[in-house]
């Protein structure tokens, strides 16, 4: 029985010693922290990424033995043959394992888009595009095809009141035609029943209150002032007159850097000119924020018809309900321009 007792000590103890080794090599490769970093980072895996590709982006990031054990688990399961594409979060102090299957099933982080609020689509395309992994090419190619802004309900002009400027959470991986359904989800989510009765209520479409918001968001980034400037253009709209707006003319230019306005700009033959076409023009000529509609939507009442810039440049406006108080105002513009050689 002693002899049975020393053979059974004579190779546990080295069993042991065996299992103990193993146990704390997976556990220094598989179980120890794989970043090197202090903060959250983000792999971004896309349609071209493979299996070498993805451990090039995440080397600079990873803990020489944990990457290792990261490397040996993918080489040995089937991650190489089903790459998700998409964002993933690799947390401090998680382990190799919890990363491999974090990619190998595909579980995303999302991100927070937000939709700017810009003049043109092909900005638009651009500024979304850096966010997501769609191209902002392919982007601008879906919202100047007509079968795609047809297919919700707009069309060339108008394709971009489909946007609303909030924060939206979505996956980074997303498809142009789950991200275009997501935006027109949320765009009737923002039409709610009581924006669309104050909308009524103007005798107005939620588009045409787009597009007049647009006008607005251009004239002023004075949030206060919106809803006067808002109910001036209403009251033009209501009596038939033309917007005159300025900021239209330099939509139909396309020169949004000019400082003034001459008589000669007022003259150019397109229907964005509100000085030459009566009513809005046919879309808006930018993407307005919230703000912006919601201060279209609930315009000040007053009996205001023109508006000029003040002499100090504040970027507010003075107010006028004849065209004599207009001129007055105008002309203390016109003179400070002059000073400061404002061409």
């Amino acid at each position: 029985m002693k002899t049975n007792f020393k053979l059974r000590k004579k190779y546990t103890i080295p069993a042991v010693l065996c299992v103990l080794v193993i146990v704390g090599l997976l556990g220094y490769y598989f179980l120890s922290a794989l970043s090197n970093q202090e903060d959250t980072t983000y792999l971004y895996i896309d349609r071209d990424d493979t299996v070498d590709s993805v451990f090039t982006k995440m080397a600079p990031v990873c803990a020489n033995h944990a990457f290792g054990g990261f490397k040996t688990l993918v080489r040995h399961g089937s991650y190489a043959d089903h790459i998700h594409t998409g964002r993933y979060a690799i947390e401090p102090g998680e382990n190799a394992y919890t990363v491999y299957k974090r990619l190998k099933n595909g579980l995303q982080t999302p991100i927070n888009l937000t939709v700017p609020s810009v003049r043109t689509l092909d900005r638009l395309s651009m500024e979304v595009g850096k966010k997501l992994m769609i191209d902002s090419a392919e982007i601008y190619q879906a919202l100047t095809d007509p079968s795609v802004y047809q297919k919700y309900g707009y069309d060339s002009t108008t394709i971009c009141c489909m946007f609303i400027p909030n924060t939206y959470d979505m996956y980074w991986n997303v498809g142009i035609d789950a991200f275009l359904d997501r935006m027109k989800k949320e765009s009737e989510k923002f039409w709610n029943a009581d924006r669309l009765a104050k909308a009524k209520a103007m005798e107005l479409t939620p588009n045409e209150v787009i597009t007049l918001a647009s006008i607005v968001e251009e004239e002023t980034a004075n949030d206060g002032e919106k809803p006067t400037i808002a109910g001036l253009y209403y009251n033009r709209l209501r009596k038939g007159m033309l917007l005159q707006s300025d900021p239209t003319v330099k939509y139909a230019l396309k020169q949004f850097g000019l400082r003034r306005i001459y008589n000669y700009h007022l003259q150019v033959d397109n229907p964005y000119n509100t000085y030459r076409y009566a009513g809005l023009p046919p879309g808006p000529i930018r993407i307005p924020s919230v703000v912006g509609i919601d201060a279209v939507l609930n315009y000040a009442h007053h009996d205001y018809l023109y508006m000029c810039a003040k002499e100090d440049f504040s970027g507010t406006h003075n107010f006028a309900r004849t065209v004599g108080e207009h001129l007055q105002n105008a002309a203390r513009y016109y003179v400070a321009l002059n000073k400061r050689g404002i061409h």
